[in-house]
């Protein structure tokens, strides 16, 4: 179907620039971005349509439908209505068309599944390090509790983590700056654990293994000396994980906790960098399952 359709010209649709304004997102990302929308254009172009400008929002709509019969995900279709908005919004901002097609444009919510949080148990594994992991070089176990306590600790996405530096941090603020989705900077808060771990790390693990040449000011390094990639960080959780868990559960039981102990919506939507209220509110079903959990569990008449 559409995403077995290679685009073999750019002309008229302009990929490349549309790919190369897009700034500060990971290169996996970027990727999934230009799969997506060449797959668009391979559909589109086979329909005879020779440009941004010939699109409408008719055509958009059918070419979602299309991707429902041929059985894609909600989710993965979602994903797909999410980039062709953000083309069609750069090409109306840049004149390649006078009027955005993929305004308000629809496509089926993703599945309902909750975001898996962790129990305490499987933190302080995480936080602590299972047997496997002690037996890593001192200046390693410092990053990985480092990495798990900030991850845990102020929410923010593996690659924000990812692209903070040393000068992004100090060490006697209760906050950090990092960039966000659609090249956005955010305040985060930082945990006290998660502070005391990071100024551990600068302090007596960073310079060992900082000595690779893409170094550079990175706050976290990889073995080899590199500033540490997505990659590195799921890594490090599997080696440290007591069960299989992904990093990005850490940001989910960072907003769900924050829930329970009483945060309201707004404050933990402005800490996750969510454009979108609705997407915080996925937090707030986990919670309401969390308590009916504990009232089953606990309660003598549940």
């Amino acid at each position: 179907m559409a995403d077995g359709h290679t685009v073999a010209t750019d002309a008229g649709w302009q990929i490349d620039d549309w790919l190369g304004h897009l700034m500060r997102i990971a290169d996996s990302t970027r990727a999934v971005y230009s799969r997506d929308i060449s797959a668009l254009v391979g559909w589109l172009v086979e329909r005879d349509v020779d440009g941004p400008h010939s699109v409408d929002r008719r055509t958009l709509r059918r070419y979602l439908a299309d991707l429902d019969r041929h059985g894609y995900a909600k989710r993965t279709i979602s994903r797909k209505a999410s980039v062709i908005r953000r083309y069609f919004d750069w090409c109306r901002r840049v004149g390649i068309v006078d009027t955005d097609p993929s305004a308000a444009l629809s496509a089926p919510r993703g599945t309902s599944t909750l975001p898996r949080v962790l129990t305490a148990s499987e933190l302080d594994g995480l936080v602590a390090g299972n047997a496997k992991a002690a037996s890593d070089p001192a200046e390693v176990q410092l990053r990985d509790q480092a990495v798990v306590e900030l991850l845990y600790g102020s929410g923010m996405r593996v690659s924000e983590l990812c692209g903070l530096t040393t000068n992004s941090f100090v060490s006697t603020s209760d906050t950090v700056a990092v960039w966000g989705k659609g090249a956005k900077e955010r305040l985060v808060p930082v945990s006290e654990a998660a502070r005391a771990a990071v100024n551990r790390w600068l302090r007596t693990g960073r310079y060992v293994l900082a000595a690779g040449p893409d170094a550079g000011d990175a706050l976290f390094v990889n073995r080899a000396g590199n500033a540490l990639s997505p990659r590195d960080v799921r890594r490090i959780i599997d080696r440290r994980a007591v069960a299989p868990t992904h990093p990005h559960a850490l940001r989910h039981t960072f907003a769900t906790h924050l829930l329970d102990g009483g945060a309201d919506l707004r404050s933990v939507q402005e800490m996750l960098g969510h454009a979108d209220l609705a997407t915080t509110q996925i937090y707030t079903r986990v919670s309401r399952e969390r308590m009916r959990d504990v009232h089953r569990s606990t309660h003598p008449r549940a």
